[in-house]
């Protein structure tokens, strides 16, 4: 019964109701696609076979009872190894760290086991989660199931090639610049970062998130029920709202949507990108929503003010290392790192400040429109080995031109795939709402996916 890991949350669940099959069957279905992948894809960090098939023991018993815990209870879920599990260590990508086991779950994991699903393993992210690739100093190089020359993108490196390659349904990634967004965007899977603050996590920091990576919108739906509930820890977190995560028909008349093809900064947007992206802006229109050019806002001061700040943050975290721990990270974040060093207070705090002028000038720029739609990178997925498109830490972010500003605002957005290159890489638009209009963005979401071209199958080994 191999197919059972490629269906979605709601199949399955459908199915678990119905006695047609059971967690215990999905559950194997999902490890023997790993045993077949994972030599190559290198997506999975603490893979618990044993623990996993014990949890959808469990689960397979409430659902003969019939008294499921939830929606989710026994569907498959892998969770972002940034995200603590209890008695799993946090390596966060980096041969620096020490290797001791988390003491409690993390909020998107504990409402993900409170839900009944089963945790089959953690997924992989470079050094710090601080790139866009799956280039670690601790796990083996992640790849793209498209090409396995190619990169995964990052932070969220192994949640991406987990979902493109069917290592079940339902995938929990991080975003603080676009760490969900790009390698949903590169793995051809759907991304969404949520609102900040809209799914608690812990450690809170600006612009971090937690959301979902899966085959479908409503899979993402399904998981936002569940990683939304409250939780103290996160002390950024936004008030407890009973959406209706379900509901995800939208009708498009009217609906103003800017179309952003130049981010204002970094790398030019390739010519096979823009074209899907232009694409799907048409698509939108013929279905009745006004699409008009979205101006940019993001400048290189901007740009370059987070990047200081981000910089010197790492440094500090470097610093506080003894030297041999800190010399295992990767020689490119140490570089990156390095290049603060000297750097005044003065301009770490203009760096900082940047963060302001995007959420002011962001805000601005947003009023006319309900949603913007953009490329979710310039360019498609590029060779796995390296740390980043420019393979320069002098130039690190040039391609996060479209996502980070998003975080910054804590605004709501997503990666859908939108089309391919020649080569037969998956193209992402992302999706961009009003702040706090999270079911606007699943809901214009679920739309385009019905509209759009018929996607190419899921690879397969």
């Amino acid at each position: 019964m191999s197919d059972l890991a490629d269906l979605t949350a709601s199949d399955l669940s459908s199915l678990y109701r119905s006695g047609e099959t059971s967690p215990v069957e999905a559950t194997q279905a999902v490890l023997d696609r790993i045993d077949a992948w994972e030599p190559q894809l290198n997506a999975l960090w603490a893979l618990d076979a044993e623990q996993a098939l014990a949890a959808a023991r469990a689960s397979e018993d409430r659902w003969r009872r019939g008294q499921p815990v939830s929606a989710l209870d026994g569907v498959p879920v892998t969770i972002k190894e940034l995200i603590a599990t209890k008695g799993v260590a946090k390596p966060l990508g980096s041969a620096a760290t020490e290797l001791i086991p988390e003491p409690v779950d993390a909020p998107p994991a504990a409402r993900l086991r409170e839900a009944g699903a089963v945790i089959l393993a953690k997924t992989t992210s470079p050094d710090f989660g601080m790139l866009s690739s799956g280039l670690s100093s601790f796990h083996r190089l992640s790849r793209n199931p498209w090409d396995l020359s190619k990169t995964p993108g990052g932070s969220s490196s192994g949640a991406g090639t987990a979902a493109a390659a069917g290592y079940g349904p339902l995938h929990v990634g991080t975003d603080i610049g676009g760490s969900i967004r790009l390698p949903a965007g590169w793995c051809g899977v759907y991304g969404f970062k949520p609102s900040n603050g809209r799914a608690p996590i812990d450690p809170p920091y600006i612009g971090r998130c937690a959301g979902p990576m899966t085959r479908t919108v409503a899979d993402a739906a399904l998981m936002m029920r569940v990683l939304s509930a409250p939780d103290w820890r996160d002390h950024m977190s936004l008030p407890p709202s009973d959406l209706a995560w379900e509901a995800l028909d939208v009708d498009p008349k009217g609906l103003r949507i800017g179309l952003m093809l130049d981010a204002g900064v970094g790398a030019p947007v390739e010519p096979e990108v823009a074209e899907a992206v232009t694409a799907a802006a048409k698509t939108l229109e013929a279905a009745g929503a006004i699409v008009e050019p979205f101006t940019p806002f993001l400048t290189r001061e901007m740009l370059d003010g987070l990047d200081l700040f981000w910089r010197t943050r790492s440094l500090a975290d470097l610093s506080a290392l003894p030297p041999e721990r800190a010399e295992r990270a990767l020689a490119y974040i140490r570089a990156w790192a390095e290049a603060a060093r000297g750097a005044d207070g003065i301009a770490v705090y203009q760096g900082f400040n940047q963060i302001q002028r995007m959420r002011e000038a962001g805000a601005k720029a947003f009023q006319p429109y309900d949603f913007m739609i953009s490329p979710t990178a310039p360019m498609p997925a590029f060779a796995a080995e390296l740390p980043s498109p420019t393979n320069d830490p002098a130039r690190p972010f040039e391609h996060i031109g479209f996502t980070v500003p998003f975080n910054m605002t804590e605004q709501p957005a997503a990666s859908i795939n939108c089309g391919y290159t020649r080569e037969g890489l998956p193209i992402g638009l992302q999706i961009v709402g009003r702040r706090f209009d999270d079911l606007g963005v699943l809901r214009l979401s679920a739309l385009y996916e019905k509209l759009r071209p018929a996607q190419r199958p899921w690879p397969k080994l």
